[in-house]
């Protein structure tokens, strides 16, 4: 089958998707949306990353911003919203609060508007406060829907979530385009059992939104899942109904255990990934609300001990062994605290690191076509279509491109 032949059957897949409710909409949380809109972005996520494959351009966006709010520290996920919004035509700029009127007190309705009068898209970043990060996304997107209905803004953006403290949409996405390449489709993902597991971490903090992504995505596709942490670790209980109520309606089923060795063996997927427990979390939260930095530096000396009485939990080759066959597909969303490499003790050890590394970096470049596809359909009430026309323009990405 020629490319062109399989950019066809991606096309007349996409096409078979109802789309219409995410035509104009934002993109928060997966679990928001149903089994025809995450298909949808997969396909079109896989026709995006053909056609550039294939040296054809992608702009369907004469000009416009995307406009970026990180309020943590990015790399993949800043880099893949920029590659995403220039592959489609559009200009990135980033809000830097410390640079514009919000530390002078500047309300969230105004700067909404404010920098949406050219904007097509706004993603956000804001992870580190539970309760925090997806209710100031919402914020947002109800005043620049107030600014659209009266009339002051030309289009209303899109606001897609880069991370907020309860999911990571587009990397759960990513991960799961990268199953579904590796595993040859979708329907081929039931029955696999994927360990999402806690690991170590010589530092503090880290968002649960990772873990909870996963667990409320995967549970849809007929998955065993099985959620591994040492007492004290859970998640948000709201997001382990979610990913119950998942598992029951597809077929698989959702598991949590305290046992890493338990978690692992014949797993067909690991995921050991760091996080913060969610109690520890909200009391960060509240202390600072209250601006108590003691309180702040009291509790990270807390959880850095409470993390140093589980350094047994690490990724290593002993626990792979009993994985399926003993060859599980490791999966990090990056960066990885890898023993003896990164640090002098972490989440995974260095020869399982280095054996999958260039697997991981495959599972980390679907993000930009997963953040472009959720852009795409938020534009075209007939994505197929738009797409379709792409590929019969045929226009050169690059007008020489580079032999190999």
């Amino acid at each position: 089958m020629t490319d062109t032949e399989q950019l066809k059957r991606h096309l007349a897949r996409l096409a078979a998707y109802d789309t219409n409710g995410m035509y104009h909409n934002d993109f928060l949380l997966t679990w928001d949306h149903d089994e025809a809109q995450i298909g949808a972005i997969f396909e079109t996520a896989r026709i995006l990353r053909s056609l550039r494959k294939a040296n054809l351009s992608c702009r369907v966006f004469d000009s416009g911003l995307a406009v970026s709010l990180f309020r943590d520290n990015s790399t993949r996920t800043r880099f893949s919203f920029s590659s995403a919004a220039n592959l489609l035509g559009l200009a990135v700029q980033d809000l830097d609060e410390g640079k514009s009127q919000l530390a002078h007190g500047e309300t969230v309705r105004e700067t909404a508007n404010m920098v949406s009068f050219m904007a097509d898209v706004i993603g956000i970043r804001d992870d580190m406060y539970i309760g925090k990060g997806n209710a100031y996304m919402r914020e947002v997107a109800a005043a620049v829907q107030q600014g659209y209905e009266a009339g002051i803004l030309e289009q209303r953006p899109t606001l897609v979530n880069l991370q907020c403290d309860i999911d990571h949409p587009t990397q759960s996405m990513a991960d799961a385009l990268h199953l579904i390449e590796e595993f040859g489709g979708v329907e081929n993902l039931r029955g696999k059992k994927i360990a999402m597991s806690w690991a170590y971490s010589p530092s503090y903090g880290k968002p649960l939104s990772v873990p909870q992504g996963i667990v409320g995505l995967m549970t849809r596709f007929g998955m065993d899942v099985v959620l591994s942490h040492p007492e004290g670790y859970s998640i948000m209980p709201e997001v382990e109904e979610v990913a119950i109520h998942n598992a029951k309606a597809s077929g698989g089923s959702f598991t949590r255990t305290d046992s890493m060795r338990e978690a692992f063996e014949n797993a067909d997927i690991v995921y050991p990934k760091s996080w913060a427990p969610f109690g520890a979390m909200e009391r960060r939260t509240e202390l600072y609300a209250q601006n108590d930095m003691e309180g702040i530096r009291t509790l990270e000396k807390e959880l850095l001990a409470q993390n140093a009485r589980h350094r047994g939990w690490e990724c290593d080759e002993s626990l792979m062994r009993i994985t399926r066959n003993g060859k599980a597909l490791y999966l990090h969303c990056l960066p990885a605290d890898i023993t003896g490499v990164s640090c002098r003790q972490g989440e995974v050890e260095a020869s399982v690191f280095d054996r999958y590394r260039d697997q991981l970096y495959r599972e980390a470049s679907y993000k930009p076509y997963i953040i472009a596809a959720i852009i795409f359909l938020s534009k075209f009430a007939d994505p197929a279509a738009t797409l379709s026309q792409l590929l019969d323009r045929r226009a050169a990405r690059l007008l020489e491109p580079i032999s190999r």
